[in-house]
């Protein structure tokens, strides 16, 4: 063997360090003590639901609305993010989990546990037709994540925006789920501990996955996929997984809305719904978790606090969002800067 060809150990050391050389930016703190934090941030959405008879309806109504967000917003974050893709069918998975987990409280849990259920037994329901939401939404997130991954950039984009139509216009033609009228009388099960709760589960999860061995992967697509190719990693794979894990907590997010606004129909997730997400990911910061979830505190916060100019309330907001792109295409939550890959002398 020639002695200055590198061995096969030499080489997969190497593949190793190109793929973790750039860290994800944004959460050097919970990669630290990622359990402590989420059991913190579980402890604080108990905290906050226990004491939510205290709070104005009004307020506690944003506060649902910011968790929901969060969640969406952090999950495509994984997609767009950190796997560097460019998806515009969140909100799709969004109505696919929102209508099967509503399917599940109102048609199947009242044969499972009857007329007068315990407190246990509805909690028990309510976390079963989340779950079931979540893994059909992740389900449609590989129909249509395995034939289209291949694609990239605007190609993915139309992609996602089709399927995110589609499915629109099938929940509208199932009379069963109330068809153009939309879904009503859903069990009002959601409360701030469950939407802060799995904020911080959906939080925890992402984070952990980027920062394991495995989720190096996801950074390798994003910084160069022909490079990551060439050292052997399957792409195709891993913007699959993170499509069906941004799809799972998008479907989860969903159950959630849906059973706190008790109706839901079509027309709350269409295009402009994914579009809010994208904005929010974008504005946040690609690839940076922490800034991301500012982003769609922000991102709620601002129509409300916007309300008092009336009818010109969106155009304001339209304003805002193109000033803030236009000085921050960063990120408006980007602060710190980009670390240089660590790589061998």
């Amino acid at each position: 063997m020639n002695p200055a060809q590198p061995t096969s150990k030499e080489m997969g050391a190497a593949q190793s360090t190109a793929v973790v050389a750039k860290r994800p930016r944004g959460s050097n703190l919970v990669a630290r003590w990622p359990k402590t934090l989420l059991l913190a941030a579980l402890v604080a959405s108990f905290v906050l639901w226990w004491f939510s008879n205290h709070i104005n309806p009004y307020y506690a109504d944003i506060l649902i609305k910011i968790g929901i967000n969060i969640i969406l917003a952090v999950s495509l974050n994984l997609i767009n993010g950190y796997t560097g893709q460019f998806s515009l069918g969140h909100a799709g998975f969004m109505s696919v989990g929102a209508y099967t987990s509503a399917a599940v409280t109102m048609f199947v849990a009242p044969s499972l546990i009857g007329a007068t259920p315990s407190t246990a037994l509805t909690v028990a329901c309510f976390v079963l037709a989340l779950y079931v939401g979540g893994l059909v939404a992740a389900v449609a997130g590989i129909l249509v994540g395995a034939p289209s991954l291949r694609l990239k950039g605007d190609y993915l984009a139309i992609v996602t925006l089709g399927f995110g139509e589609i499915i629109r216009v099938i929940f509208r033609n199932i009379p069963k789920l109330g068809g153009a009228l939309g879904l009503n009388g859903i069990p009002p099960y959601t409360n701030l501990f469950w939407v802060f709760g799995t904020a911080a589960i959906c939080t925890y999860v992402v984070l952990a996955l980027v920062h394991s061995t495995y989720g190096r992967g996801f950074i390798a697509v994003q910084d160069d996929e022909v490079a990551a190719e060439a050292m052997g990693i399957n792409t195709t794979r891993y913007k699959i997984v993170a499509f069906v894990i941004g799809a799972f907590f998008a479907g989860i997010a969903g159950g959630l809305y849906g059973h706190y606004t008790l109706s839901i129909d079509p027309k709350g997730f269409d295009f402009m719904r994914s579009i809010e997400i994208v904005v929010m990911v974008i504005l946040g910061g690609m690839g940076n978790t922490t800034g991301v979830i500012f982003a769609a505190i922000l991102l709620t916060l601002l129509p409300e606090w916007l309300r008092t100019f009336e009818q010109y309330r969106m155009i304001l907001y339209s304003f805002l969002l193109v000033v803030l792109m236009l000085t921050r295409p960063q990120g408006l939550f980007a602060w710190r800067r980009k670390t240089k890959p660590i790589l061998a002398a």
